[in-house]
């Protein structure tokens, strides 16, 4: 009996010894501490329909011009809808994704790229922040003097066709 009360000992002060060694260990960085909030770029007054207009013509003509049908998304700074062409021959999944594309990048204020490559680099961490992001290239906050005024999303080629596209329609913003 007392063997296996000084075994049951043994074996709990093991567990306690572990697990405290288990809390001691460094925790990854969970993007460090910067003088300034990344992706802090402020928001102005939502784009208008003709500037949305403007935009994704400028995408489209560039998705025709190279012969990729495309779905081309731009909404306001909430991530609301504003504007959308759906080329003929566009792939259907990609209305939703290229909105997605829009969404994620206004809401989050960053190019949709950043989420691609972080996926690629092994971590998930912002999939469990917005179940709805969208991680793949194509995405692009649209600014305005400093401010970002809506985005625009494509989809319907690989996602550096999308970001050709995309940019098409940033360059008539300006």
């Amino acid at each position: 009996m007392i063997a296996r009360s000084l075994a049951a000992s043994g074996l709990l002060s093991a567990t306690l010894l572990a697990a405290s060694a288990q809390e001691q260990k460094p925790q990854p960085s969970a993007g460090g501490i910067p003088d300034a909030v990344p992706f802090g770029q402020p928001y102005g007054a939502p784009i208008g329909l003709d500037a949305a207009r403007r935009v994704v013509a400028a995408a489209e003509a560039e998705a025709a011009k190279r012969g990729w049908p495309m779905n081309i998304a731009l909404v306001d700074t909430h991530g609301d809808l504003v504007h959308f062409s759906r080329m003929d021959g566009s792939q259907l999944v990609s209305v939703e994704v290229s909105q997605r594309k829009a969404r994620t990048a206004a809401r989050w204020r960053r190019e949709t790229r950043v989420f691609f490559n972080s996926y690629a680099g092994g971590s998930a961490y912002y999939g469990t922040l917005d179940p709805e992001l969208a991680a793949s290239p194509g995405g692009f906050p649209l600014v305005i003097d400093g401010k970002i005024v809506g985005a625009i999303g494509c989809s319907g080629g690989t996602g550096d066709q999308d970001t050709v596209v995309c940019q098409a329609g940033i360059a008539a913003l300006m």
